[in-house]
């Protein structure tokens, strides 16, 4: 437990793993409702979505509370949020086309949301392959650039799920609403506010 508690990074792992860990448990106890397609489907696009958004979070969370070692976390954050796409985009393929190559490419063509979803994760690829540290020397200032990708893709997310859900649109909204405020506040006001708001915390 002390080892634990000295490293963040084994219960940030550990609370990662849990919606898989929900997830096998409930396929193991028949827990996954009438369509446990759809079930898996949603929870590994949602938890998807989730990491992406809490790896935008890192950046504002070190400005804001002045602790450099957020960053520590980011990459770990940003990997399993690839992890549960790589199993949302699994399911997709095998539990729900059967790996019938021209059924995909149909249903790509045919539903936009799919379209959506499909170019996020294709998109995902070579910021997963390239999060190592060997790949930021290599590439140099061009890992930045590449990785900046995140933004369009948490954007091609949320309008992906938006577009999926045809009736309360309450819960995508609000990974919306989360997602812009993650990006207004790397606008150049936005630092400022962050700046400003870390004053204040320091001086109270």
């Amino acid at each position: 437990m002390g080892v634990l508690l000295r490293n963040p990074k084994l219960w940030i792992f550990g609370v990662c793993l849990l919606p898989l860990v929900r997830l096998i448990v409930l396929a193991g106890s028949g827990g996954l409702g009438a369509n446990p397609i759809e079930f898996i489907t949603r929870s590994t696009g949602t938890w998807t979505l989730v990491g992406l958004l809490l790896t935008l979070s890192i950046t504002p969370l070190r400005r804001l509370s002045g602790r450099a070692e957020f960053i520590r976390y980011r990459r770990m954050l940003g990997l399993f949020s690839f992890f549960y796409a790589c199993l949302h985009f699994t399911t997709y393929i095998w539990l729900d086309q059967f790996f019938d190559p021209a059924a995909i490419a149909k249903d790509i063509v045919k539903r936009p949301f799919i379209t959506l979803g499909f170019s996020a994760f294709v998109l995902l690829v070579p910021l997963a392959a390239t999060s190592t540290h060997a790949m930021m020397r290599r590439l140099g200032r061009r890992w930045q650039q590449l990785h900046r990708l995140i933004y369009p893709i948490a954007l091609l997310g949320v309008i992906h799920y938006l577009w999926l859900v045809k009736k309360d649109m309450t819960e995508p909204l609000i990974y919306g609403g989360v997602l812009m405020l993650l990006l207004v506040v790397r606008l150049p006001w936005g630092v400022s506010l962050l700046q400003a708001a870390r004053s204040r915390f320091a001086l109270a």
